[in-house]
């Protein structure tokens, strides 16, 4: 399917966008380290002598293409984001900083993985398939694919690979397939040579490498059998089904599926969600599918929206109440009812909690159910905390609401000051504490940042973060610090109120 590069800078929330770029955050105003490199110049040079200056003359390296989706000039990044840092440590950050259970951190680390950066000099494409192979864990099948075309997926086996993997999930095979037949070294994979010959119409080619694979035992028995019955379906017509693949590659789970035994994706990497966002899938595959992916941030809530609201519910419970939930509750918005829409809040926003799609209903709702006013004092806390979890949040806070000191708590951080208030729980105490401007960032991040290397120091401190949602407080102070210090001002803000308003595990 055609892939719009611009769709994917919906995955960063225009409130991310809203944040001054790096280049005016606050440390940039401090006064300069010391540890300068010596072609930084702190004012004008002045000659002493009429003598020509001493020069100094090292090898230059070839800098690194520019490789991003999004401009710095939405994101905030400077392109050298990554510059100083080590390529190995740059990937065991990208491949395990833990986001799951806060969609701001979620936004963060598709904001770094998609913004225009270049990689360290002299690292080769480690960084590059570092972004891509965590894009991929996170479902975000499509800007993995889009990120890979404008790097050249066909520059190197390992492009290929995921270039392939990543095209049969989005249904786009016939591209990368036409490549492969144009340059077979991309791949030792005959199955996969097997698959594209096919696709190109060439059978009677795909017919003789399957051959050639059994008599040279070129591939697994069970892939065999499954690329016998994918070009000779005849042949195998009313025989039982094969065993299924419990742990299948992109290509195996299209096979199976071509042969009409599709396998389903529930437990599978998340990637493979995205082949149940098809015309081919059922509604409720799609349904599941697509809460899968929002729940990550790898799919956009609207995209979710109108799945919801396609046609109605064709049973009842699990994901059918929250179609039906969702869809009355659209109604009673439309009427504009206030009793209508406290009717339908609870029942729609409890759903929503089941399966932690609260912040993508509230980036959805949250703007229609601000100008209402509630009698109902539990309705109108509800609306307004979910108020609170969406990019108005701001604008939620200046709304008067019963001044409990969790209220009070949670008004004064939205609007950045906390410590104005009285924190309501150790891990409140936390977090004002990070958002209070003397509290000092670890040394380790210090040095990190005054070295250039800001995006090791973000994704450490996204660790620090992850550690501290668990009840490391100290790590979260640090983390909400670190956050601040670079600028981050408005992801900070979100994250803190989801830490306190989401429940999670």
């Amino acid at each position: 399917m055609p892939i719009r590069h611009l769709i994917f800078a919906l995955f960063l929330p225009v409130t991310a966008w809203a944040q001054s770029p790096l280049s005016e955050i606050e440390w940039l105003d401090e006064p300069s380290p010391v540890r300068l490199p010596g072609t930084v110049l702190l004012e004008p040079p002045v000659t002493q002598t009429g003598l020509g200056p001493e020069i100094d003359v090292s090898p230059l390296e070839a800098l690194p293409p520019i490789l991003g989706l999004v401009s710095p000039s939405v994101t905030g990044l400077p392109i050298d984001l990554w510059r100083g840092s080590a390529p190995a440590r740059l990937e065991a950050l990208i491949s395990t900083v833990s986001v799951r259970q806060n969609p701001a951190m979620q936004t963060l680390l598709y904001t770094l993985l998609l913004s225009e950066t270049r990689a360290p000099v002299g690292s080769g494409d480690q960084l590059l398939l570092a972004r891509l192979d965590r894009l991929m864990a996170l479902g975000a099948t499509d800007p993995a694919q889009a990120l890979l075309q404008l790097a050249g997926p066909t520059d190197t086996q390992d492009r290929f690979q995921r270039w392939f993997d990543a095209t049969l999930l989005t249904g786009d095979e016939d591209r990368a397939c036409a490549a492969l037949t144009a340059a077979p070294h991309l791949t030792l994979d005959y199955a996969a040579q097997i698959f594209c010959k096919a696709r190109r119409g060439d059978w009677q080619s795909a017919l003789l490498t399957l051959e050639a694979a059994h008599a040279l035992d070129l591939l697994p028995a069970d892939e065999l059998a499954l690329l016998d019955r994918f070009l000779s379906p005849d042949i195998y017509d009313g025989a039982p089904p094969l065993p299924q693949a419990s742990r299948p590659d992109p290509l195996t789970f299209r096979l199976f599926e071509t042969i009409g035994e599709r396998l389903p994706t529930a437990s599978l990497p998340r990637a493979f969600a995205t082949a149940d966002l098809r015309d081919i899938a059922g509604w409720k595959a799609q349904l599941e599918a697509a809460e899968r992916l929002t729940r990550v941030g790898a799919l956009t809530p609207n995209h979710l929206l109108g799945l919801y609201t396609e046609r109605r519910a064709a049973a009842s419970g699990g994901v059918w109440d929250r179609v039906r939930a969702v869809q009355q509750f659209e109604t009673a918005l439309q009427t504009g009812s206030e009793a209508a829409i406290s009717k339908t809040l609870t029942p729609v926003w409890e759903a929503m909690k089941a399966v932690n799609l609260e912040v993508p209903f509230a980036d959805l709702f949250a703007d229609q159910l601000g100008p209402h006013s509630f009698n109902d004092a539990e309705i109108a806390e509800l609306v307004w905390k979910i108020r609170l979890l969406s990019p108005a949040y701001e604008d939620a806070a200046r709304t008067p609401l019963v001044n409990t000191r969790e209220n009070a708590f949670l008004a004064a951080l939205a609007m950045g000051e906390p410590n104005t208030a009285r924190p309501s729980s150790p891990l409140a105490r936390a977090i004002a504490d990070g958002f209070n401007p003397q509290t000092p960032i670890p040394q380790e991040l210090t040095e990190m940042i005054l070295d250039g290397r800001l995006g090791e120091a973000i994704l450490e401190s996204m660790t620090l973060f992850a550690n501290g949602a668990k009840g490391n407080h100290g790590d979260l102070t640090s983390a909400f610090a670190t956050f601040r210090h670079v600028g981050l001002e408005d992801m900070s803000r979100r994250a803190a109120l989801q830490l306190l308003l989401l429940e999670r595990d």
